[in-house]
Formats: C-alpha cells, sequence, structure tokens
C-alpha cells in the first residue's frame, strides 16, 4: 500500500508518540525496567517499513537524547544512551530495520509463522545487545539475572502480539484491497458501454 508523503509524516509522527508513550507503561525493576518498547519498535519498523521505521526510532532516541522525557519512567537525556543500559535503546533502531527488512521481503501478517520468527529475532537481538552492554557495567550473571531472564517470557509474549498486529493489518489490508476490487467490477458490468448493443 502506497502513502503520500503528507500520511508518511502523519505516521512517523504518531509512531514517535506510541514509543513513548509505551515506555511510560512500565513495570519498574533494576537494572533495566520492563516496558512495552520492544513492541512497539518492532510493530513501527514492521508497519511502516525499515526506512520510515528507522528515522522515527531516531527521532524518538534523539527527543530522549535532548532531555524529553520520553524514555521508561519519563526519563530523558543522553546520559541513558550510554549508561548501563543504554544497549537496549542502542539496539532499538537495529530491530526496527531488521523486522521492516524482512516484512517487505514476506515475513508480513501474510505468514504468521514468518511474522512470528521475524518478531521473535527482533526481540532476542535486542535482549543480547542490551544484555552484554550491561555485563560490561555489573558483570555477566548480573546483566543475565537481571537485564535478560526476566525479560524472556515477556519478550515471547509480546512477539506473539506483534505477529497477530501484524496479521491483522495484512488481514485487513487485504479485505479492504478485495472490496475495493469488488466495488470496480460491479460498477464496470454495470456502465452502460458495458451492455450488449442491440443490432440496427
Amino acid at each position: 500500500m502506497q502513502l503520500s508523503l503528507h500520511d508518511r509524516v502523519a505516521s512517523l509522527i504518531v509512531g514517535v508518540i506510541a514509543l513513548a508513550f509505551s515506555s511510560q507503561l512500565a513495570i519498574p525493576m533494576s537494572p533495566t525496567p520492563i516496558t512495552l518498547q520492544t513492541l512497539a519498535v518492532t510493530l513501527v519498523g514492521g508497519l511502516m517499513g525499515w526506512r520510515w521505521g528507522l528515522a522515527t526510532v531516531l527521532i524518538w532516541l534523539g527527543l530522549g537524547a535532548l532531555g524529553v522525557p520520553v524514555f521508561a519512567n519519563g526519563a530523558g537525556g543522553a546520559s541513558h544512551l550510554i549508561g548501563p543500559t543504554g544497549g537496549y535503546l542502542i539496539a532499538f533502531p537495529i530491530a526496527a530495520v531488521l523486522v521492516g527488512r524482512l516484512v517487505e521481503r514476506g515475513w508480513d501478517g501474510r505468514r504468521p509463522l514468518l511474522a512470528l520468527a521475524v518478531m521473535l529475532m527482533a526481540t532476542a537481538l535486542c535482549l543480547v545487545l542490551g544484555g552484554l552492554w550491561l555485563a560490561t557495567s555489573i558483570g555477566v550473571i548480573r546483566a543475565w539475572s537481571g537485564g535478560v531472564e526476566p525479560f524472556l517470557v515477556g519478550g515471547l509474549i509480546k512477539s506473539v502480539l506483534g505477529a497477530a498486529v501484524l496479521f491483522a493489518v495484512a488481514a485487513l489490508i487485504d479485505f479492504r484491497r478485495d472490496r475495493s476490487a469488488a466495488g470496480r467490477q460491479a460498477q464496470a458490468e454495470g456502465s452502460p458501454s458495458s451492455a450488449p448493443q442491440e443490432a440496427e
């Protein structure tokens, strides 16, 4: 489905707002809170495409780096990008590109298992990069127990939800396309030019 530049920009703004909102739905934990950020990031990439998805995530990160309270628990500031949990934030644009690229290659809602696979891959990417970054500050064992293990079940659930959203969006697009095609066909069949001409 082709979108105009106006629609693209509107989608970008909505995506940034969604990322900021998902960051505030947090369960406080140390060192890393549980949020809906990963779900929002993967859906931004999957629904907007990798280019606009990447732009959306980068703008969100940029706003946060400038001090706008768009990170988890209303946080903001460049220190969050280079601090112990910065690896998760740095992983988000990569995850958006991964999902967007694979969805554009057919790993979308029309193939639910592939859609789930790409969501799981993106979630795993965020956990691996975030965990490795965190390990440089607090050690591997604490990074695993505090920054990876608590998020495994939630990551699975969010991956399933993300794949379900891609499936629903694909089904809606196909439904609207089929209905539009059926309407054009009915209009063509009912137009005067399509009626049989009587012999003179």
